[in-house]
């Protein structure tokens, strides 16, 4: 009994010493979350993650190792290149990842580099000699490195950081060099990011060898290889083609294969290939009947960059698709087309029937129409004009503005400025500008007095190089300092545009009084409880009149903006605000109160860069720069490796993706509710 009572005892004290570990480890974490958070100013903070990165809990030092990469401080590289050699393999990948985030800090900083500047020695080119010094310590750990993770994060970062053409040579070799043999998929998808990367970074050093050619057709497919073989490759087979592309090393048998794909988005970068090879047209055609809308629209853009009457008549059958966003491509298509009766006649129809235009997702096709009408027959599209520009429906007001600026209407386009919304204001001056130029200024100086962050930067804007500075000089200078006590960071591409013509127009620009959050999330700081709550949740969003999605949030790879997020999210913040910008076959955003780039939640947030993907599906926080997240949102409609360690991802799609490609521009979030993890 006493044997029992002493093991019952013992493990009472283990279970007591794990429960002070574990409330020990995520205090810690904490510290290094909000370190990070206010991005490290201080000597204090360094030394919390600099000692979060000695930690002996794995999952503690992985954070530490992420948070020193996000600072993008050259200077911490030596804290984090020996992390390459961690005994545990997710603390070795993660510092590979880490390593290409500081390195951009260095390629930041830089002065531009100048032709002369790109030959220039290592020796005399501190940004050479520090990347050089990077590169041979992850080749020196490929060498030796045998988990497939580590050895695919590592081949990723070589296609991030080279910055001259002896180092891109080097890791195009070094990359290659880790396909021969037969390697994992892991190690597959990691080598065709780091070509991808390498190829779109560096388009003035183009490919130059065989064998990386020969590597990236392998990877995109090899000649009869069966397309259920190659399934779970397909991610790699994307990236490869995506590489050929932007190096224009295709030929008409890779587009022939990739347009024959099981996978419908190597089906859609075959459509791309397909634009730029002349010998393709059969595969483009092909494309235009594909059961996937994704490659449709690509196929239908294809056809439609080659011009000519099979481009019009290709738009003109599309407009009929059963897909919408389809269909108003080829409306806008058809702008070009002002030779062909049928497009004409097609466009006059859609400009004319406003029947359905009352309802949310009904004024589209007419918006489309006038536009592409503007440019294919000036004379039908002005004299639909006033039906648009007098529409209780604010969209169609906007869309009016841009088939004014078409058409040169300056009448029309002086009484869009004046409207109640101030997207309509920001379109309207924005052609103005280009129609009447300095003949509008007052309407531009009356502008300034809007409360649009959107329609002040464009009037600014205009208003650059006036013959009549001593008129607008004050009422910038008026706007400037209303913004400047406003104090929203968000406010900060209107207030560049009204310092730039300021200070263009030799006038002293007011020093500004309210101090800038300087990227920190600007929400209260986070708690262990809070984390903990969070740990694993996910995310309802519902679309009036389309459906609902489900989110996984990633709070352990971005947990400040999650905690943002789900804290908007949980107040309404979301509830009524729409997806203003849809870019078919890229991302659909949203989250804006005022439905445009310019307007979003009062304090930016800070970049939490990591190593998941723009995938299909990934969500994103939108930025105009480093740390400028106004908690908009965008999701990835196709995998946009472009985008990869530049803007945050802190979810995926869990399900709900054909919800997503549904989406119309205007489209509204009922709601977002956050359900925590267990």
């Amino acid at each position: 009994m006493r044997g029992v009572r002493a093991l019952f005892a013992i493990l009472l004290i283990t279970l007591a010493v794990d429960g002070i570990e574990a409330q020990s480890a995520m205090s810690t974490r904490l510290a290094i979350l909000l370190a990070e958070d206010r991005r490290a100013p201080t000597a204090r903070d360094l030394a919390i993650i600099r000692a979060g990165v000695r930690s002996r809990d794995p999952q503690t030092a992985r954070i530490a190792v992420r948070a020193l990469g996000r600072l993008e401080r050259p200077a911490l590289l030596p804290d984090v290149v020996p992390m390459l050699k961690n005994r545990f393999p997710e603390i070795r990948a993660e510092a590979a990842n880490a390593i290409g985030q500081a390195v951009q800090g260095l390629k930041r900083d830089a002065p531009p580099r100048t032709p002369a500047a790109r030959t220039t020695s290592a020796q005399a080119d501190p940004q050479v000699r520090v990347a050089d010094g990077v590169l041979a310590a992850l080749i020196a750990r490929l060498d030796v490195e045998e988990e497939p993770s580590v050895r695919a994060a590592i081949c990723e970062t070589l296609g991030r950081v080279p910055v001259s053409p002896d180092q891109v040579r080097r890791a195009e070799a070094t990359i290659v060099g880790t396909l021969s043999g037969d390697r994992s998929i892991a190690e597959r998808l990691g080598a065709a990011k780091g070509l991808e990367a390498l190829v779109r970074l560096h388009p003035s050093e183009p490919i130059r060898a065989e064998e990386t050619v020969a590597a990236l057709r392998s990877l995109a497919g090899p000649p009869g290889q069966k397309n259920g073989e190659a399934a779970r490759d397909e991610r790699v087979r994307r990236l490869a083609l995506e590489a050929l592309i932007t190096a224009k090393a295709t030929d008409d048998e890779l587009v022939d294969r990739a347009a024959s794909d099981a996978d419908a988005q190597v089906r859609r970068l075959a459509m791309r290939a397909a634009a730029v090879s002349g010998g393709a047209a059969g595969a483009l055609n092909r494309g235009l009947a594909d059961p996937a809308p994704m490659v449709r629209l690509e196929a239908l853009r294809g056809v439609g960059s080659q011009g000519g009457e099979q481009a019009c008549a290709a738009s003109v059958t599309a407009a009929g698709d059963s897909d919408p966003h389809v269909a108003l491509l080829a409306l806008d298509q058809l702008g070009a087309c002002g030779d062909s009766s049928d497009a004409t006649s097609l466009l006059g129809r859609a400009v004319n029937d406003l029947s359905q235009a009352g309802s949310a997702r009904g004024w589209h096709r007419s918006a489309h129409a006038l536009v592409a009408l503007a440019t294919a027959s000036p004379d039908r599209a002005g004299a639909a004009l006033g039906q648009f520009t007098g529409s209780t429906i604010w969209q169609l007001r906007l869309y009016a503005a841009r088939a004014a600026t078409t058409l040169n209407n300056r009448r029309a386009l002086e009484q869009l400025a004046a409207d109640v919304d101030d997207n309509v204001v920001e379109a309207a001056i924005d052609g103005l500008a280009k129609v009447a130029g300095h003949a509008s200024d007052e309407v531009y100086v009356t502008a300034l007095g809007r409360r649009g962050y959107q329609a002040i930067r464009a009037a600014a804007r205009a208003l650059d190089a006036t013959p009549e500075p001593d008129s607008a000089v004050g009422a910038l200078k008026e706007a400037l300092q209303r913004l400047d006590e406003e104090g929203r960071d968000n406010s900060r591409d209107a207030r560049a545009a009204l310092t730039e013509t300021l200070t263009a127009l030799g006038a002293p620009v007011p020093i500004p009084k309210t101090p800038r959050a300087g990227g920190a999330s600007g929400t209260p700081a986070a708690t262990v409880e809070e984390l903990r709550r969070l740990a694993s949740p996910r995310a309802r969003v519902t679309i009036r009149g389309v459906g609902s999605l489900e989110l996984a949030l990633f709070t352990s790879e971005a947990p400040a903006t999650v905690l943002r997020f789900a804290r908007l999210a949980e107040s309404g913040y979301y509830n009524g605000l729409t997806f203003h910008r849809i870019v078919p076959n890229v991302v659909i955003q949203g989250g804006s109160p005022g439905s445009n780039e310019y307007i979003g939640d009062a304090t930016f947030m800070r970049d939490e860069l990591g190593l998941w993907p723009h995938v299909r599906g990934a969500v994103g926080i939108s930025t105009r720069g480093r740390d400028t997240g106004d908690a908009q949102i965008f999701i990835d409609l196709v995998d946009n490796p472009r985008f990869d360690h530049d803007y945050t991802v802190f979810a995926q799609v869990l399900n709900g993706i054909d919800v997503i490609d549904r989406i119309l521009e205007g489209d509204v979030i009922e709601g977002i509710e956050i359900v925590p993890g267990p």
